[in-house]
């Protein structure tokens, strides 16, 4: 073929130069097959992408597992619950019993049972003596509704808007907030179902109240048989042990007083001060833990008027020593250190008054954890923190007064000696809560 007729097809020529008597075999790749590695190779990394997605999860799921068995033990107490709730479907006679508002002991088991026994029995109270308000006020004001005939639906609607404007108000009340915030919103809803519902379905009232009553005792004792007798979690416990490893915490995060005079460019202060954040975030934590502790009942060594309040008076003290050691770790990781021949006039007398803070917040956490008075070895440890804070004073004394290289170590050893203070005030805290205790 001409190079006129090849060009006139458009086509393009290829020329292979072979030896003589052989064989060429020339195969065309079809287009198709690029495009279907492409897709299965797209398809294979999607599934990996999800299988390392499902990877990462069970390896979290497992690590909270692991780091806290009885977060999956109160899984099963949940199921375990609801397993024996769910009976009443099952069984004839208790069927018949409860008819076909088994459902409600379920919603009940969902709803009030909690991770902490405290907070179990807070649900269940609240849930208990507000659908129990809340029937007994429904049946008064439908009788009331039904006496003036047509007036019945004002009244209805008018109750409904009254009485939840009130409570929906209370909520903003303190005492209410804290102890019965749950019950609140429960009386709302069960006094508005019952009330609308039996103007225009329901005709005996009465046999619905008291259906509901019967259905939520049946819920709210299974949730409280389990979770007192079944592994209990007990907040008071949690608030308890949450006090002393804050002082752990608290007393390691003192390190970085050594790690601030000691020589060389290696020394990182920050590194080991840390322990503070924990204590200045655990408010809430407390807080919540001392008005669940509150519902529980006499367990081990918590008695029925342990005073849970006084941990919240040992975690303020401690969150103002945390500020302190803030301050005092902000100090010593300055970007402008002091000279080294400027600390070496306080070092001997800064690193023993924050070795001998942090021997007397172990001391303190000790006694905690015991529940012992104060022992000999803690007022030991506070007369040897008073020692020391009275040398490193004596020492600032020797310090060259207007100098700025100066001003940094005077800051660390006046921080030194303004937490020796407050260390004396989490033990005043600690003698009070264990003399109440007893």
């Amino acid at each position: 073929m001409d190079g006129a007729a090849r060009e006139a097809k458009g086509g393009l020529e290829c020329r292979v130069t072979v030896s003589e008597g052989a064989s060429v075999t020339v195969e065309h790749e079809a287009a198709g097959g690029a495009a279907a590695r492409a897709w299965w190779a797209w398809l294979l990394a999607c599934v990996a992408a999800a299988w390392g997605r499902v990877a990462g999860f069970a390896t979290e799921v497992w690590r909270i597992g692991a780091d806290d068995p009885r977060k999956a033990v109160h899984g099963l107490k949940v199921g375990l619950s609801l397993a024996l709730v769910s009976i009443f479907y099952y069984i004839r006679p208790l069927y018949d019993g409860v008819g076909g508002a088994a459902m409600s002991a379920i919603m009940t088991v969902v709803a009030v049972f909690e991770y902490t026994v405290g907070g179990s029995v807070y649900k269940s109270f609240n849930r208990a003596v507000a659908t129990a308000s809340a029937g007994v006020l429904a049946l008064g004001v439908h009788w009331v509704a039904d006496k003036t005939g047509e007036f019945e639906p004002y009244i209805l609607t008018g109750s409904i808007f009254l009485l939840s404007a009130a409570a929906t108000f209370s909520r903003f009340i303190p005492t209410v907030e804290a102890l019965f915030d749950y019950g609140v919103t429960i009386f709302i809803l069960t006094y508005s179902q019952l009330v609308a519902v039996s103007g225009y379905r329901v005709d005996e009232l009465a046999a619905l109240v008291q259906q509901r009553i019967f259905t939520v005792a049946i819920g709210i004792f299974m949730c409280l048989a389990v979770a007192i007798f079944v592994c209990p979690v007990w907040a008071g416990q949690e608030l308890h042990l949450l006090t002393t490893l804050n002082m752990e915490e608290l007393a390691a995060a003192l390190d970085c007083v050594e790690d601030y005079f000691a020589e060389g460019p290696a020394a990182q202060p920050q590194a080991r001060s840390d322990g503070y954040r924990c204590v200045l975030n655990s408010k809430d934590s407390e807080d919540e833990q001392a008005n669940l502790a509150w519902w529980e009942p006499a367990h081990g060594r918590f008695g029925f008027r342990h005073p849970y309040g006084k941990y919240g008076k040992v975690g303020a003290a401690m969150r103002a020593c945390a500020c302190c050691v803030k301050a005092l770790s902000t100090c010593a990781s300055a970007e402008a250190p002091a000279p080294e021949h400027v600390k070496r006039l306080v070092r001997d007398a800064c690193t023993r008054a924050g070795a001998r803070c942090a021997q007397v917040l172990r001391e303190a956490s000790r006694s905690v954890a015991t529940m012992t008075t104060s022992s000999r070895a803690l007022s030991l440890a506070v007369a040897d923190m008073n020692t020391a804070v009275h040398e490193l004073q004596g020492d600032m004394r020797s310090l060259p007064s207007l100098v700025d290289d100066t001003m940094p170590v005077f800051t660390v050893a006046s921080q030194l000696v303004e937490l020796a203070a407050r260390v004396e005030g989490v033990v005043d805290a600690v003698k009070e809560l264990a003399t109440l205790a007893c």
